[in-house]
This record gives structure tokens, C-alpha cells and sequence, in this order.
């Protein structure tokens, strides 16, 4: 199976230091529906792995964030892609979860639901904690320089072997040609 783990607030949508606390508020990357469109129609299974402490602190609940889930879902079906599941983390940053990114829990539950050594699985994301969680996992990161991706990019640190592209529509037409 080729599988792509994909970051969300930064890399498919718009980020914003004050959350995405509703469907309204969720904006995608210019390219990035398609960047997954095209990367679904070359065979690849697109996940998200996705932090979302806003609901540990109050900003949204559960059925808040199933719904801006709902608009992206049907935003990269109208694209013509798919994504086939998300995983996210709930919890503060303070929580100390396996599953908080940089950590690499998210990650390994989804190389375990999904039956996928994670060496092969690119992990596209534009911070730090997405690339230390990829290469925490055995995956293989990949910078956006979308989102926080420049600053990140520039604070240096990256882990060995990352790749950097300047968005996401980049990496599927290095993947997907």
C-alpha cells in the first residue's frame, strides 16, 4: 500500500494561531485539494495526523471538530480526491500522551490500523514536532514550507534526512508524476 500521513493546520489548511474552531474557519492551501487528488488517482491512501489541543482547552468539542472534518472531507472529494482516515490528538500540550505530536504515537497507530511499515511512509508537515514525530515513527519527513514551514525551515534542526518542498501540490508532483 502506498500511504502519505499528512499534517493539516499548515500543510492542507490554512493555520492560525488562534485554531480552527469551525467549518467557516477551515480554508485549504491554494493546490492542496488537488495535491491530494492527485496523489488518490496515482494510488496512494492519504491520512491526516493532526494535533488538535483546542478541544482540551476549551475552543471546540468533538462534534465541532467532526464537522470541519466533514468540509474538508467533502472539499477534497469535490477536488477529486480521498482521504481515507484521520487520526487526531486531543490533548494539551502539558498532557503527556503518546499521541501529542512530536511524539510518535499517532503515527504508530496508524502503521498499526492501517497494516504499513512506516519506513516508506512520507509524513508531510510544516513544523518540527510533525518532522521529530515522522522520524520518531521510522517514517520519512517532509517539510512544507506552507503554514509555519519557513520558520521552521529556518530555525534549522530538521531531522537527517528531510526533504523540503514548498507546498503540498510540490510533493505529489514528486510523488505522483
Amino acid at each position: 500500500m502506498k500511504l502519505i500521513v499528512l499534517d493539516r493546520d499548515g500543510t492542507i489548511n490554512v493555520d492560525s494561531d488562534q485554531y480552527i474552531k469551525s467549518p467557516s474557519e477551515w480554508q485549504p492551501i491554494k493546490g492542496s485539494l488537488e495535491a491530494i487528488a492527485r496523489l488518490t488517482q496515482a494510488g496512494w491512501h492519504a491520512v491526516v495526523a493532526t494535533n488538535q489541543s483546542g478541544i482540551a482547552r476549551g475552543l471546540f468539542d468533538f462534534s465541532t471538530l467532526n464537522a470541519i472534518h466533514d468540509a474538508m472531507h467533502r472539499a477534497v472529494q469535490l477536488a477529486g480526491g480521498r482521504i481515507d482516515a484521520i487520526f487526531f490528538c486531543p490533548h494539551a500540550a502539558d498532557a503527556d500522551c503518546e499521541c501529542r505530536k512530536p511524539k510518535p504515537g499517532l503515527l504508530l497507530e496508524i502503521g498499526l490500523r492501517m497494516n504499513v511499515d512506516l519506513a516508506e511512509v512520507p509524513m508531510v508537515g510544516d513544523s518540527l514536532r510533525d518532522l521529530q514525530a515522522a522520524a520518531a515513527a521510522g517514517a520519512r519527513p517532509i517539510l512544507v514550507l506552507t503554514g509555519k514551514g519557513r520558520k521552521t525551515r529556518d530555525a534549522g534542526g530538521l531531522p537527517s534526512g528531510t526533504r523540503v518542498f514548498p507546498d503540498l501540490a510540490a510533493v505529489a508532483a514528486q510523488l505522483a508524476p
